[in-house]
């Protein structure tokens, strides 16, 4: 009994501690970002994949996954699909190769994140409590150009133009769902988004002392509000002991508000003026659209499960503030997902072969993004594999490989071609049991 509270006790204080680091990573700079892609010029950014590696290795899907050894916060209605004595936690990190090409040049970036911190407990009987934090975007890019007009470097000397971007929105959440009649589970969360994003966007006259550096950007520090409902309706098969489930979720739409300010400065090697440093008074807000999801799923449990998600996101009347000039024309519009997946286990119960207990998933997934350049939408693929290995009883690591593309060399856009590796550890306990002897 003692070994159970102080086994709970570490798990809290490694969460209470992980959420310490968060605003650390967030505030951190070029050099340490959360998504390095040049789509994350545009909008809020680049969307993070939700979710944990039980849901990334089969392409993302989880509206209507129910599982009792995951926490599935994809569907505020799933996190009922559990042990009614057992307090759940899951911390995961994520790395990602990204290599670009715009027909011109080829490069490449790594980088490496937090995918989300969460735990879910019981409540009474059917019921649960879920609360967490993962990363909702990220900004990271960063573009250089040297200037070719030659009665311009013979007057200021050489001149570079640097456009770069960092940060990253979060969101923390706290959820509960409840089942009635063994049936329908019917969730619901409130949400919190935070965040700092800064873009840049600069000239520098690197060998005339007779210009200034100029400095030109936004800065933003903003949070807001919203919420997200989830519904599962369970209907058993006996036939074959299995079950078909069908899941839907909407999340409110929402404006960000706090500081968001516009600046501009110049710079010498003595002094620094202010030009520009105000809060504009017209499309001053960043937002974030509405969603809604359905999914469905059919399996047998602890053998194999299959399922389908879709996901569609209105960005169309979103404000996004003025972040400079672009050679590309951005507009928003509606984001569609679709995703597919299936998980199998050979025997969850095997005592002879480990490899037996493992769980092996797969998927794909198709999405139309939120971003239009040019008139053309930018769109992503990709597979994804992932397995999920058990360690001292309900406790496990999970994996996930996501191998995919955005955007096309056609267009006048940069295609990206990316691999990510995404770790969850799973960890289990069980609260509330009476022991006989103390």
């Amino acid at each position: 009994m003692i070994g159970s509270n102080v086994y709970r006790n570490r798990i809290v204080l490694v969460m209470l501690g992980l959420f310490c680091i968060m605003p650390r990573l967030a505030a951190q700079k070029t050099d340490a970002l959360g998504a390095y892609t040049p789509y994350s010029l545009f909008g809020v950014g680049q969307l993070a994949n939700e979710g944990t590696s039980y849901n990334l290795s089969m392409g993302g899907i989880g509206l209507a996954m129910r599982n009792n050894g995951f926490i599935n916060y994809v569907n505020p209605a799933a996190i009922t699909a559990r042990d009614t004595l057992a307090f759940m936690f899951d911390f995961g990190l994520n790395q990602k190769n990204s290599f670009f090409n715009d027909n011109i040049t080829k490069s490449a970036y790594n980088i490496a994140n937090m995918q989300n911190v969460v735990m879910s407990f019981p409540i009474y009987k059917k019921s649960a409590f879920v609360v967490g934090i993962s990363p909702f975007s990220d900004i990271g890019y960063k573009f250089q150009s040297t200037e070719e007009d030659n009665d311009l470097v013979a007057e200021m000397g050489d001149i570079k133009y640097q456009k770069y971007g960092t940060g990253s929105l979060y969101k923390a959440f706290l959820g509960a769902a409840v089942t009635f009649f063994d049936r329908i589970s019917v969730g619901a969360e409130g949400i919190y988004y935070f965040g700092k994003i800064n873009r840049h966007s600069d000239i520098l006259f690197n060998s005339s002392s007779s210009y200034n550096t100029i400095y030109t950007g936004w800065e933003y520090k903003v949070h807001g509000f919203s919420g997200k409902f989830g519904l599962q309706y369970i209907q058993p098969i006996k036939k074959n002991n299995s079950e078909l489930i069908i899941g839907g979720t909407y999340r409110l739409g929402t404006n960000l508000g706090g500081d968001i300010h516009r600046y501009a400065f110049s710079s010498s090697s003595s002094e620094t003026d202010t030009v520009i440093y105000h809060k504009p008074t017209d499309n001053s807000t960043l937002g974030i659209a509405d969603e809604f999801g359905v999914g469905i799923s059919y399996g047998v449990k602890n053998r194999w499960t299959v399922g389908m998600d879709f996901i569609q996101q209105n960005w169309h009347n979103i404000a996004f503030v003025d972040y400079g000039s672009s050679s590309h024309t951005f507009k928003p519009t509606v984001a569609r997902y679709y995703k597919a997946g299936f998980e199998y286990i050979p025997n969850a119960n095997d005592i002879r072969y480990y490899m037996k207990r493992v769980s092996y998933r797969g998927g794909a997934y198709f999405e139309q993004s939120y971003i239009t350049l040019n008139g053309h939408q930018v769109n992503s693929f990709g597979i994804t594999l992932g397995a999920t290995f058990p360690i001292l009883m309900r406790n496990a690591v999970s994996f996930a490989v996501n191998m995919g593309q955005r955007g096309t060399l056609k267009h006048n856009l940069v295609r990206e071609r990316y691999i990510t590796f995404t770790v969850n550890f799973n960890l289990h306990d069980i609260w509330f049991i009476k022991y006989k002897y103390d």
